[in-house]
Parts: structure tokens; sequence; C-alpha cells
């Protein structure tokens, strides 16, 4: 896959920025992985689980993909249930 399977069409504008970013990381691992559950979580995500992504957005890929891997620990703050969510997604994500 080498991008998104989601359209944007019906999401208010948070949500298409938050998609695009996922999709645009920087990284092709974590394009992969933040896009995939993007494109299938986005539209019901909760007002406290967008505010979550855009807070787990702003790590570095390659402190997000060591800590997806178990390689190192998250930082506390940054860590909350959708980070577990993306965690477990990407564990049977076998596309």
């Amino acid at each position: 896959m080498t991008g998104t399977t989601r359209s944007s069409q019906g999401l208010d504008d948070h949500r298409k920025r938050l998609l695009f970013r996922c999709w645009h990381r920087g990284t092709r691992e974590m394009d992969l992985i933040l896009g995939r559950f993007a494109d299938a979580e986005i539209a019901t995500l909760n007002d406290e689980e967008l505010a979550e992504l855009e807070r787990l957005l702003e790590i570095p890929d390659p402190d997000f993909y060591a800590a997806l891997t178990g390689s190192l620990p998250l930082p506390p703050e940054a860590g909350g249930a959708l980070f577990a969510r993306i965690k477990a997604f990407r564990a049977v994500d076998v596309d």
C-alpha cells in the first residue's frame, strides 16, 4: 500500500488535517502505521482521542516507532488509550 485508501470526503477540517499528517510523517514506516490506523479510525475518534492523536503526532518518528515496537518507552505524558489502540492495530495489520 502506498497511500490512503480513505477519502477525506465527509470529514471535518480537523480530521482531514490529521489524516493528512498521519500519511505524511517523514518516514515510510510511520506513514504506513499511522496512515492505515487513521484510514480505519479517524471518523470515529472522539474529541479527546483527536487531541491525543495530535499530541502523539508531535513525537519524532524514531521515538514514536521505537515506542510502538517496544524498543523504548513512550514518554508518560504522551501515552494513553489511543496509543495502545494504535499499537494493537499495528500488531494485527498484516496486509
